[in-house]
């Protein structure tokens, strides 16, 4: 029935027809960057080490799916529920024996199933990518691919609570396009504020969908979008019960909501975490990893740089980051008391760490140098030098010429024509039965 619902939805087909041209915008548009920056046309190419296909291939060609999840799926999943809604089949349904947690189910999968038709596009702008020649990673790709499908179960979630609680598609597609706004201005307050906004800001969409782009798997991260996901589906099960009445039924989706706010709390407090990437990007070397993973003190840094200053974000991204994943016992304190710093006093620029009871200052963010302090701290002895082979890159002047016919004319004219004879054998059944009836 879903399934049926979904095929005789002209929503589904124009977001099908624009997913194609989507995706093969983003895969050219990259391949042309990626080329040039191979050294294709003559020019001088870049280092190998910095050709990296996750970030010059994979990231912005499945970009185009953030983009069409974000602001065309979400009139697929809600014409599912608001349809029922104005023909009265949904009253119909509620005296079925089936519940309402499982017919949300069954829509759930309908969805997952027909998107998949939707990723065809982008499986495809991989096909060329190897066929020419080009480096794919399994592990870094599947993380990637995991990245979206949590980003799709969250937007169909909240596309599902929206039109569980709106009367109309309409209404339910401006709150759902609110609750993206909304978390968009979220990001962009906690940018170089730091604190509890930051944190928050750290497991909205975009942020969490970037962590998967970096090639790293962070359990907090997937555990927040997915509880999130099923309170949002338990919210629009607690609304479609439309026979309880409506102050109750408020109470219920409070109550989901609080729960669901637990739940996400409690998932940021995670710390385990996986680095998927080929080059490493996330993660100490392997002999680095296994020094620090030898200390068992705690191991407390405090920073004392302001959250809009350029080195905290190297520190951060090169040294903090990678430690969470690998110290047992580390905690991480912010002293500077404005955004900028440039009226921050008393010792602004340093950071401390302290391995139990023994304490050093570096204002270096480099990573060799707060390594080498740690381990001194921690009696430690530092790893031989050497480490783990450098990445290679994998350079490609490959041009796709080809794909631009596939992706803006074969795409969009098969599925309208699929749409064409779907529609037609649609309305063959209809008079047929229509003659039976008569």
């Amino acid at each position: 029935m879903e399934g049926g619902e979904l095929l005789a939805s002209r929503a589904f087909w124009l977001y099908l027809l624009a997913v194609g041209p989507l995706v093969g915008q983003a895969f050219l548009h990259a391949a042309s960057l990626y080329a040039e920056a191979s050294g294709r046309g003559g020019g001088p190419a870049a280092l190998a080490q910095g050709l990296s296909p996750l970030d010059g291939m994979l990231v912005p060609t499945f970009g185009a799916y953030d983009l069409a999840v974000t602001l065309l799926y979400p009139f697929v999943a809600i014409r599912l529920i608001s349809e029922e809604k104005r023909n009265g089949a949904g009253k119909l349904l509620l005296q079925s024996p089936a519940s309402i947690p499982l017919r949300l189910a069954v829509k759930l999968l309908a969805l997952a199933a027909f998107s998949l038709i939707a990723w065809a596009a982008g499986l495809l702008a991989l096909l060329l990518w190897a066929g020419a020649g080009g480096h794919l990673q399994l592990p870094e790709l599947a993380n990637l691919l995991l990245g979206h499908l949590l980003r799709f179960l969250l937007a169909t979630g909240v596309a599902l609570a929206a039109a569980a609680v709106c009367d109309g598609a309409a209404s339910a597609a401006i709150v759902t396009l609110s609750f993206t706004l909304g978390t968009w201005a979220l990001d962009f307050l906690a940018a170089g504020r730091g604190g509890w906004l930051e944190r928050i800001a750290g497991l909205t969409p975009t942020a969490g969908l970037r962590v998967f782009e970096h090639g790293e798997l962070r359990l907090s991260v997937a555990f927040a979008f997915l509880a999130a996901s099923a309170g949002a589906i338990a919210f629009a099960a607690v609304w479609l019960a439309s026979w309880v009445p409506v102050a109750r039924r408020a109470v219920r989706g409070a109550a989901v909501v609080a729960a669901t706010a637990v739940a996400i709390a409690g998932a940021s407090r995670l710390k385990p975490g996986w680095d998927f990437s080929e080059d490493r990007r996330n993660s100490f070397s392997r002999a680095d990893e296994a020094a620090l993973s030898r200390i068992t003190e705690p191991v407390t840094v405090t920073v004392n740089l302001a959250p809009e200053d350029p080195r905290l974000f190297d520190l951060e991204r090169g040294v903090l980051g990678k430690l969470r994943r690998v110290l047992a016992d580390l905690t991480v304190r912010r002293a500077a008391r404005s955004r900028s710093g440039l009226f921050e006093s008393g010792g602004y620029g340093e950071v401390w760490y302290q391995v139990g009871g023994r304490r050093a200052m570096v204002r270096s963010t480099i990573e060799a140098v707060v390594l080498e302090e740690i381990y001194r701290l921690a009696n430690v002895p530092p790893p031989a030098a050497g480490g783990d082979p450098a990445y290679p890159g994998y350079p490609l002047r490959a041009g796709f010429e080809g794909a631009l016919w596939i992706f803006y004319a074969a795409w969009p004219a098969a599925a309208a024509l699929a749409f064409l004879w779907i529609r037609g054998r649609w309305r063959k059944r209809w008079d047929e039965s229509g003659n039976q009836a008569s």
